[in-house]
């Protein structure tokens, strides 16, 4: 299959015009990816130096072997930070050591189970009742604009803020701004996913810069109560008994931060777009059981905010046919494996009741499989359920078809959901 994109009177390699930050593959890229299952699974890039990995049986072997394929490059930036841009980080102190994501050392089982204290099955179903407030409050004043204006953008006005709201109440976060949150937590996935120029960089630099220092702030203050999220880093202890340092644990607040609120607003402008552009759906999801949480699996499988993870290789190794060297740097296509046909039958079509909904990897797999995937997914499909139920006449409207995509490495996702009344 060769991508639309291209001239079919191109006799070079389609695969060598690829580029992962280029609009035809941020706007439509599963073509791409169908090429890169069919006719190079395990194909080398050389704009960015990493082994591209499609199909969906590889990328599910490499994350069930974190002995071979390390995640110590998950957190890496992309784009190498020029000296002016290193400067404003370390005056500021920034540092991240290994925490979760990216984390292959004896510390990781202790404080991913940390984590998953505060975002298991119990604690998420206790939450719902607080997802549902939040999002029917958010949603009121978007009824009053559309009553008054006849559009809304639903990205910021309800998808980004919802989970950064949730995320402040089960956490214990007072006394800051969610819309502050929001712009740090952005700007962080800008400067180490994205391809911004030396000016952005300067500039997405000062905002990092501000939330790691106010994450160092809160974390140092011992403020937190006992039972927060940060009272339970602070008691944390290593596996050799030392307690937790600073710099980790902020290093862990980041992780979680950005996890917890930028991709998942991802996730849910992803849903409600796509509902709304699916015939039948959106007046279905109000009240129809079940309909907003298999919708939500779909768009994981298909169309997953978190896009790519990175790995790198132990030692030399082989995968799928390919010879790999040691410290090969490999790029986890998880979207394509969410539409691989080998696993997926017609990837293309919605199925929100498909027999397989749960398969997918969008959430990985294994001991870095992540600890908030419970929460995400009921945030979404409440978001879903709410938004279908307050504003039942809405629509996409028509320059929605060109929304603007956000296009870093490992995130994609509109960053607008303009919808209008019927």
């Amino acid at each position: 299959m060769i991508p639309p994109a291209l001239d079919v009177t191109d006799t070079r390699d389609p695969l060598g015009l690829l580029d992962l930050f280029g609009a035809p593959f941020v706007h439509d890229p599963y073509p791409w990816l169908d090429l890169l299952r069919s006719e190079s699974p395990v194909h080398h890039d050389p704009s960015t130096g990493l082994w591209l990995v499609s199909r969906y049986a590889d990328v599910r072997h490499v994350l069930m072997r974190p002995d071979v394929f390390l995640p110590d490059n998950a957190q890496n930036a992309v784009t190498p930070l020029p000296v002016p841009v290193l400067r404003i980080l370390v005056r500021a102190g920034f540092t991240l050591p290994p925490a979760l994501a990216n984390n292959g050392s004896p510390s990781h089982p202790g404080l991913r189970r940390l984590v998953t204290r505060f975002f298991n099955a119990q604690r998420v179903a206790a939450a719902v009742p607080v997802i549902e407030r939040i999002a029917d409050e958010l949603l009121q004043p978007v009824r009053s604009t559309l009553d008054s204006t006849g559009d809304c953008d639903l990205f910021p006005a309800f998808a980004q803020t919802l989970p950064c709201r949730v995320l402040m109440e089960l956490l214990g976060v007072r006394g800051i701004d969610p819309a502050t949150l929001i712009r740090w937590s952005d700007a962080s996935l800008e400067l180490f996913w994205g391809r911004p120029t030396l000016e952005r960089q300067l500039e997405l630099a000062g905002l990092v810069a501000a939330f790691h220092q106010w994450l160092t702030e809160t974390v140092r203050s011992g403020s937190a109560p006992d039972d927060s999220f940060i009272g339970a880093l602070a008691r944390h202890r290593l596996p050799d008994g030392k307690v937790l340092d600073v710099e980790t644990a902020v290093g862990m607040c980041f992780f979680v931060f950005i996890a917890g609120q930028s991709t998942t607003g991802q996730l849910i402008a992803t849903v409600l777009h796509r509902a709304l552009a699916e015939p039948g759906i959106w007046p279905r999801a109000a009240g129809e059981a079940g309909l907003a949480e298999g919708w939500v699996e779909e768009v994981l499988r298909r169309e997953p905010p978190v896009t790519t993870w990175r790995r790198i290789t132990a030692r030399a190794t082989e995968l799928a046919g390919v010879r790999l060297s040691a410290g090969a740097q490999l790029l986890l296509m998880l979207m394509g494996s969410g539409s691989d046909p080998e696993v997926f039958p017609a990837p293309e079509q919605m199925c929100p009741h498909r027999e397989n909904i749960r398969h997918h990897l969008a959430f990985g797999v294994g001991r870095h499989r992540c600890p908030g995937a419970s929460l995400a997914r009921t945030e979404a499909a409440v978001a879903l359920r709410a938004a279908a139920r307050h504003l039942p006449r809405i629509r996409l409207t028509a320059e929605s078809a060109d929304s603007p995509m956000l296009g870093l490495l490992s995130f994609r996702a509109p960053m607008r959901v303009a919808v209008e009344q019927r």
